[in-house]
């Protein structure tokens, strides 16, 4: 059949308009079935506002537990004469730690060394002065999403009560001035390297160590340091012949119930998050405290024939201490049984094993935090609970011994050379006479009336 030239043209522009449309058709069909294939592109991390709101106030409460908490607790455990003296120690600690973590501390535990081998033992150098944070900065992006300045401030409380914890060992016989160089030095070549290795990306922490709020980083380190100051101070004087019972326990019970309040923020403030872990750590932080109190209570009664308020809140203390390490990962039939177990044993550290070998660990700060922390360090890797917290699957009591050798090790030699440093700089200990008359005329010039 002809067809006409026209219809001719016409067809063939029809044509290729079909073709046109269907190869059109099917690219946008492949772009839609592309879109939907690939993955849809992650939002930016966002402030967590609620997460916010429990770190700032979980950092208030742990500022509060050294002062006036510690404060008070170790203040009314000394005699009169040094009572000023102890407060003030807690007092200048707070504020010398806070200046040294904002110009180097945070730095070193929690930045990335450059260098890969060196990073399992110390951080590095590029967040001195908190340089390159900013208010938009967020720490943990799309776990936590806090500010990192929070982050910051919240870890700078556990740094500024760890040396706090150190002194009680050495109440009443330490010059001043050492305290604030001892205290300098602490914190840069012991506290920091100890809290990078296990919190900020360090070799304990990469072998599985569990240290939920500080048993290892804070109880630990501090309650060793405090017993190798201890010894190499020496006793106080008229030690074992003078009567240095506490001139007002009612101080130290106002201080123990803030420690014990304050505690929430330390323990559940450390998921750095208002959720159900974090609910789980503060339940268990209850638990075991009341259970260590009568458990120390009990042993006392039993051993002593009366339970004293010294006995109870001294308990209370070490259950805090003990359920530290473990409160984020174990149940609260965990840290019943942690609790129990660290009133007796801490109570048989602190009043009978201290005796017996003789040394003047003034206020237990090692027969307390120490023997408390070791406790709830082995305790965590044996009752650790997969249902409360993921990361305990891992759990091991030889990960978490591996952790506690180690730290010992370090914080004991790194603390004896520093006190042999600062005894050739300054010496250690006031004069014989300036210790009998109280380090609170002879160090500060005041007197409590």
């Amino acid at each position: 059949m002809n067809i006409p030239s026209t219809l001719k043209t016409t067809g063939r522009a029809a044509l290729l308009g079909s073709l046109a449309l269907a190869a059109l058709g099917s690219v946008a069909a492949f772009a839609q079935e592309a879109a939907a294939a690939a993955p849809a592109a992650t939002p930016a991390p966002v402030l967590d506002t609620g997460n916010t709101a429990w770190m700032l106030t979980s950092t208030a409460l742990v500022l509060m537990m050294t002062i006036p908490g510690l404060a008070l607790f170790y203040g009314g455990m000394v005699r009169k004469k040094n009572v000023l003296a102890t407060i003030m120690q807690s007092f200048a600690i707070t504020c010398l730690v806070t200046v040294l973590w904002f110009m180097f501390g945070y730095s070193l535990a929690f930045s990335t060394n450059d260098s890969a081998g060196l990073n399992n033992y110390i951080g590095g150098f590029s967040k001195f002065f908190h340089h390159g944070i900013t208010v938009s900065t967020l720490w943990a992006p799309g776990v936590a999403n806090i500010p990192e300045f929070v982050f910051s401030m919240f870890q700078m409380t556990f740094a500024i009560i760890t040396p706090a914890l150190i002194a009680g060992a050495f109440a009443e016989r330490m010059k001043f001035s050492a305290l604030l160089i001892f205290m300098t030095l602490w914190l840069l070549f012991v506290y920091a390297p100890i809290a990078h290795w296990v919190w900020g990306g360090g070799f304990l922490g990469s072998w599985g160590v569990l240290d939920f709020a500080g048993g290892t980083v804070v109880h630990i380190n501090a309650g060793v340091a405090g017993l190798v100051c201890a010894l190499v101070l020496g006793k106080r004087e008229g030690y074992g012949t003078t009567n240095m019972a506490p001139h007002n326990l009612v101080y130290s019970v106002i201080g123990a119930s803030l420690l014990w309040v304050g505690w929430f923020g330390f323990n559940a403030g450390s998921e750095l998050a208002a959720d159900g872990v974090a609910g789980a750590a503060m339940m268990n932080t209850q638990v075991a405290t009341a259970a260590a109190a009568l458990a120390w209570m009990f042993a006392e009664w039993i051993v002593a024939k009366k339970p004293s308020v010294l006995g109870i809140i001294s308990g209370a203390v070490a259950g805090l201490v003990a359920v530290t390490p473990a409160s984020g990962f174990v149940n609260p039939t965990g840290a019943f049984i942690v609790g129990i177990v660290a009133g007796v044993v801490c109570y048989l550290s602190a009043v009978k094993v201290k005796h017996a070998l003789g040394y003047d660990d003034s206020l237990d700060a090692f027969g307390v935090h120490g023997v408390g922390g070791v406790v709830g360090a082995l305790l965590t890797g044996a009752l650790a609970d997969p249902a409360i917290n993921a990361l305990g699957k891992g759990a091991s009591v030889v990960t978490q011994f591996y952790g506690i050798i180690f730290t010992i090790a370090w914080t004991a030699i790194a603390t004896f050379v520093i006190l042999y440093i600062v005894k050739a700089l300054v010496g250690l200990r006031p004069t014989t006479q300036e210790e009998v008359e109280g380090l609170d005329i002879s160090q500060h010039g005041e007197v409590v009336p």
